[in-house]
């Protein structure tokens, strides 16, 4: 293997200017699936201790609901203000790229941040259990996780830029990520039924979060040479924060991929309107819609696989747009159906729809970071994730409410869809005009 720079020990910079040019490398099989393998491990173990979403989230929803006796706006209003960090996650993914913590980078975050969030999942299991305890909880670790978050997902976009393999790690982070999401709908009933009849089902849940996180704070402490070896420090002795903030704002192809990713998160009335409409329109009981949410996730999975197999065979640029093409109907089926059952078929299809496109849009995104930036802009995109999810079910529930009844907001997803594919011509062609493996001339990063 050949770059420009050489392989340096954790938190080391390679010498030179304010920054070191990595160019592009592929890596040999047996090195990459290991790395790969590796990744997805380190993925899987967050994403079942992230305090917003995992097993945790879902279980404290039916608790607020079933035992603290919360009605649907005062849900939403705990959700809306315990998700304040992940508004502002950019911020925690800009400490990763300037900040390496005991000469570690990655491997500190990890480390120090598992270790607390696993104390502070045990202090809380065995604090007093009440709407303002609970919320407190979610906040503080939902801080505490975003430093695991920054880390895990700026080494993932870090190593698929660096060694031209970015549609094979977006399709890992994608499969990965969505195992805990449809474990916990899946197993969403039982936990429910567990919390609401044991005295002790909150305390058991986040020692549960503390076992998690103590695991991977012991993950961290594991150094496979494989993996940190072959990434490269990127940022110089002389970077500043002050220069990188400017360089970052200042870097052209990060905002078409955001506008890409902030369009298809948006989805006016996929959420709440949704919810509504299955219950008040279809008399479909409370356990349908996880069921539907269940079926959808799981039904991106074969075309998260497929896209693994079709970007090291194609370049990024015709994926994009025919994934895009695909999606832009995607809900359209719900115009289709009449009864519960029929909401839950349809849902199969409608998740098959959209996988393509989001791995394509992962993959964009891990291009377009400008070099050192990986962790802010991989983290800029939870940020922008969850401010499109909300105010996206604003719109949306809005719109139901106004025209009574789901096919606005049917209509209003799919125009909103449908201005991903203007948005794909604005995208830089050097960073579309490769498949997995095949390098562009001069890297993936300008600057």
């Amino acid at each position: 293997m050949t770059t420009d720079a050489q392989a340096l020990p954790d938190g080391a910079v390679a010498a030179g200017d304010e920054t070191a040019v990595v160019q592009p490398v592929a890596l040999e099989d047996a090195t990459r699936w290991r790395i790969l393998f590796y990744l997805a491990a380190l993925i899987l173990i967050g994403g079942f201790g992230a305090p917003q979403g995992g097993l945790i989230d879902i279980p404290i929803s039916f608790f607020l609901k079933n035992k603290l006796h919360l009605d649907a706006p005062q849900v939403a209003l705990f959700r809306l203000a315990s998700g304040v960090p992940l508004y502002g996650s950019f911020l925690f993914g800009f400490v990763r790229d300037t900040w390496n913590p005991f000469g570690m980078r990655d491997r500190g975050y990890l480390v120090i941040f598992g270790v607390v969030c696993s104390a502070i999942y045990v202090a809380f299991a065995f604090s007093s259990v009440s709407y303002w305890t609970l919320l407190a909880a979610v906040v503080v670790l939902t801080c505490a996780y975003s430093f695991v978050s920054s880390a895990s997902n700026g080494l993932t976009a870090t190593l698929g830029q660096q060694h031209v393999m970015s549609g094979q790690v977006s399709t890992v982070f994608n499969v990965v990520a969505s195992v805990p999401i449809i474990a916990a709908l899946v197993a969403g009933g039982y936990l429910s039924d567990f919390l609401e009849h044991s005295h002790q089902g909150m305390r058991i849940l986040f020692l549960t979060g503390a076992v998690v996180m103590a695991m991977l704070a012991l993950y961290g402490l594991w150094r496979p040479k494989v993996v940190y070896d072959n990434v490269h420090a990127e940022l110089g002795p002389k970077s500043h924060p002050l220069h990188d903030i400017a360089r970052l704002f200042g870097y052209w192809p990060i905002y078409p991929a955001l506008l890409i990713w902030l369009l298809w998160n948006f989805a006016p009335g996929a959420a709440t309107p949704l919810q509504f409409f299955l219950q008040n329109e279809l008399h479909a009981p409370d356990s349908v819609y996880s069921n539907w949410n269940a079926i959808f996730a799981a039904s991106f999975l074969p075309t998260f696989f497929l896209y693994g197999w079709l970007c090291t065979r194609y370049p990024l640029r015709p994926l994009l747009f025919w994934g895009a093409v695909v999606a832009v109907p995607q809900m359209v089926p719900l115009l289709f159906i009449h009864t519960p059952s029929q909401a839950l078929i349809a849902a199969f299809p409608i998740g098959l729809m959209g996988g393509v496109c989001s791995a394509a849009y992962t993959d964009l995104l891990i291009r377009s970071c400008p070099r050192g930036l990986q962790g802010t802009i991989l983290m800029f995109s939870v940020s922008l994730y969850w401010v499109a999810s909300r105010f996206g079910d604003i719109l949306g529930t809005w719109l139901y409410a106004r025209f009574h009844g789901f096919t606005v907001c049917v209509i209003a997803i799919t125009i909103v869809y449908a201005l991903i594919l203007p948005a794909l011509w604005l995208v830089p062609r050097r960073l579309t005009a490769t498949a997995d493996g095949e390098a562009p001339e001069g890297g993936f990063a300008t600057q």
